[in-house]
């Protein structure tokens, strides 16, 4: 019997090995480099040369600098935990289908931290009305949230549920609280508490990426109280002894690499490395998505032109099938004609 988060389009399609996930951000942003320099190069011969591009881990920082921004606006808006975890994974998983040179973190990154929020408040059923959202964020308007919802959307492929990793840590409490040796004084509720940072910790890192909820929820809590963590084990590990060594190695190799990415990834971001970042981006993000510029205005006219093309033909197309056909469809091939009724009576 398969588990049920193994069924997931989480455990399908966004969950990775290490060295998978540098594979794509470095086959992105090598993508972006030669599309961005191939419209440089176009628009002024040689221009591309001077420019300092992106490199895979100065879109990883920046990205993580606004996906701390999310815990402040679900506070703000009084937001759920599951609203929160669900915007930072729908933001993770944006960027790893585009990348911030085609998507400028000060005109969109922001906008789209908003779009992805508000798509999680509708995914996770606590929805709030448009107005009421944007009118609570300084210099935002309804257009800024929607004009990219189908976008993040179509990155996510459509994929809205998020397995999260508090939920998780929440069933392992739970579970605790079945074990009769287990009483209230050997867990108080300070340590599903201090559990439940790292875990929140974790979202600023790649472990929902690499890691199962349940993995990170027991290595969450592994760093607050490994004598708890050992009686669940106790209690959950298989009778086979060879089978339980085995499962051990593997629960420890586990445990050991989240806690040390939760540890020593999960602060924010230097604030001055992320505006040097910042500064080499407005050199070098692609002209195509910046407004008003040469290479956006080519693009849009070529994009209203294929438009047009594609509305022509399809006008045309219902032309020729309207003129001089029957409705109703031609007559099937060998089918006879039915005979024509007398009007005339008998009599």
């Amino acid at each position: 019997k398969v588990p049920l988060y193994e069924a997931s389009t989480q455990f399908k399609s966004w969950r990775y090995s290490p060295e998978r996930l540098r594979h794509i951000r470095r086959t992105l942003n090598a993508g972006a480099v030669a599309a961005i320099r191939k419209t440089l190069e176009t628009d002024e011969p040689g221009s591309s040369t001077s420019v300092s591009f992106l490199q895979p881990d100065d879109e990883l920082l920046l990205v993580k600098l606004y996906i701390t921004k999310i815990p402040q606006l679900c506070g703000h808006f009084r937001f759920p935990e599951e609203v929160e975890a669900t915007a930072i994974s729908y933001l993770k998983r944006f960027y790893l289908k585009n990348t911030v040179m085609d998507w400028h973190p000060k005109n969109v990154i922001c906008t789209n931290r908003l779009t992805a929020l508000f798509l999680a408040t509708k995914t996770t059923n606590n929805p709030i009305s448009l107005d009421s959202y944007t009118s609570n964020i300084p210099k935002t308007s309804q257009s800024d949230v929607l004009d990219l919802e189908f976008l993040v959307a179509q990155s996510l492929n459509f994929e809205f549920a998020v397995w999260h990793a508090h939920r998780a840590l929440w069933g392992l409490w739970l579970d605790l609280q079945s074990l009769p040796d287990l009483t209230e004084s050997l867990r108080p509720l300070e340590l599903y508490e201090a559990a439940l940072k790292h875990v929140r910790t974790s979202r600023f890192t790649d472990a929902e990426l690499i890691y199962a909820p349940s993995q990170i929820a027991f290595a969450a809590l592994s760093l607050v109280s490994p004598f708890l963590c050992q009686k669940w084990l106790d209690s959950k590990a298989p009778a086979d002894p060879t089978a339980a060594e085995s499962y051990l190695q593997v629960l420890e190799q586990t445990n050991s690499a989240i806690g040390n990415m939760i540890m020593q990834q999960g602060q924010p971001p230097d604030v001055e490395a992320a505006r040097e970042v910042d500064r080499r981006l407005k050199l070098c993000k692609n002209p195509e998505k910046v407004v008003g510029s040469k290479a956006y205005l080519t693009r849009r006219a070529e994009e209203e032109r294929r438009a047009e093309e594609k509305r022509s033909k399809k006008a045309q197309d219902m032309r020729k099938s309207s003129e001089g056909e029957d409705p109703f469809g031609s007559q099937l091939v060998g089918q006879q004609e039915s005979p024509s009724v007398d009007d005339d009576d008998d009599d």
